[in-house]
């Protein structure tokens, strides 16, 4: 059953320490690297994740931090992450519309399935769709390195993004093996009604799965948002 986000999610532990944050983001990669990821996992571990953005912005609003992040060297590495924050928020924008003609696809499948018709056509378009994003999150996840830094709100920060990145990848990947072309593409014409009946059953699962994974990043999105005001903010003292 897929596991459907609250579009409302609150931090777990509001005071959340430097430490208590990594260990956050400790477990959290570890989730994404595990073979036995699905796509419930990745639903959970956006939340998480936006979770720990929301811990990560109360620590850059004390005013000791605030402090610190507008020295002369702080600025430096912060507007950095500033502008390297903006890659992320690209990348959330592409997952979103990359869900989105995903889920429009599957719908397409089920009624092409529905008809007893070739499913080829569907299948290929969202296989494409599936490899397009993983490339693209391949190919950014190599130019987002980040600078050490003494700054624990920062160092958090670059963590938390190149974990975001990692995810948003992973979640491309599973998508990916949601659908097998050998499986799909004859599936109208070498199964039985019953068997056509259970994969109807188990395209509607992927489906709101993919509306799960929509909420995920569009909460993601909003803590990503948040997190650049409350940095400006910071900045602008």
């Amino acid at each position: 059953m897929a596991y459907h986000l609250r579009s409302g999610s609150a931090p777990s532990s509001p005071r959340s320490s430097k430490p208590q944050v990594e260990q956050q983001l400790q477990s959290l990669s570890a989730t994404i690297s595990s073979p036995l990821a699905t796509i419930d996992t990745t639903c959970e571990g956006l939340r998480k994740l936006a979770d720990i953005y929301s811990c990560i912005e109360e620590m850059m609003c004390a005013p000791s931090n605030q402090v610190s992040l507008c020295r002369t060297l702080q600025r430096v590495a912060v507007e950095a992450e500033l502008g390297r924050s903006l890659v992320v928020l690209d990348l959330c924008n592409a997952m979103q519309e990359t869900l989105m003609e995903l889920k429009m696809t599957v719908q397409e499948l089920l009624l092409v399935l529905k008809r007893g018709e070739d499913t080829t056509c569907q299948v290929k378009a969202y296989i494409r769709l599936a490899k397009k994003a993983q490339k693209q999150f391949k190919k950014i996840s190599k130019k987002t390195t980040s600078d050490k830094n003494d700054s624990r709100v920062v160092m958090l920060m670059a963590e938390a993004r190149e974990i975001t990145i990692s995810l948003l990848e992973s979640t491309s990947c599973i998508l990916l093996k949601q659908i097998e072309m050998p499986k799909w593409s004859l599936v109208s014409k070498t199964l039985q009604k019953s068997k056509v009946l259970c994969e109807e059953e188990q395209l509607r699962a992927l489906e709101c799965s993919i509306e799960d994974l929509e909420s995920g990043v569009e909460l993601l999105y909003r803590r990503l948002i948040q997190n650049r005001v409350s940095l400006l903010n910071a900045l602008s003292l």
